[in-house]
């Protein structure tokens, strides 16, 4: 399994920032769009519903769980700003760890090329760390999102996770 993360991941244009349940406050607004769960569902949560599932997070999972979540907040570099957030849960897999990646980049921001390139730096992340198999799984009608998975490296494999297409690196197959 992958080290806990503690050390920030450099891009070009972009940090990503390990988590901390501090970030809530900052990012409420970030994630407070509406629109960012058009094809997810369910709507944005308030602060104080942020700042416990931030708590969570940072906390780890129970120590009976075998999988790590690993979360990020994304920054612009040039500004310090708050743009998003990715994250990957980590499982065994036969032939190794395995990942489920998300990327989520709040409105204002969108159409930059930061959830590519703060996904192609997740996924780089996670295969230098030992992951054998990386998916995500991303709505049908969300084109944005189907694109920012192939270019991450990922293609889709014909399978569902409910009503989500899952796409992957095919590496553990």
């Amino acid at each position: 399994m992958p080290v806990p993360i503690t050390e920030a991941i450099q891009t070009r244009r972009l940090t990503l920032e390990p988590l901390g349940a501090h970030h809530a406050d900052e990012m409420a607004d970030v994630l407070g769009d509406p629109r960012l769960h058009r094809y997810t569902g369910g709507e944005p949560l308030t602060l104080d519903e942020l700042r416990a599932r931030y708590a969570r997070l940072a906390a780890g999972p129970a120590p009976f769980h075998q999988e790590q979540w690993l979360n990020w907040i994304v920054r612009r570099r040039r500004d310090g700003r708050a743009v998003g957030t990715v994250q990957a849960t980590v499982t065994p897999g036969e032939a190794g760890p395995r990942a489920a990646v998300a990327w989520v980049v709040g409105m204002p921001y969108q159409g930059f090329g930061f959830a590519t390139e703060a996904a192609r730096a997740l996924v780089s992340w996670l295969a230098g760390h030992g992951v054998r198999e990386i998916t995500a799984n991303v709505h049908p009608a969300n084109r944005a999102s189907a694109a920012v998975a192939r270019r991450a490296g990922l293609s889709p494999t014909g399978r569902y996770a409910g009503d989500e297409a899952v796409w992957s690196d095919r590496r553990g197959d």
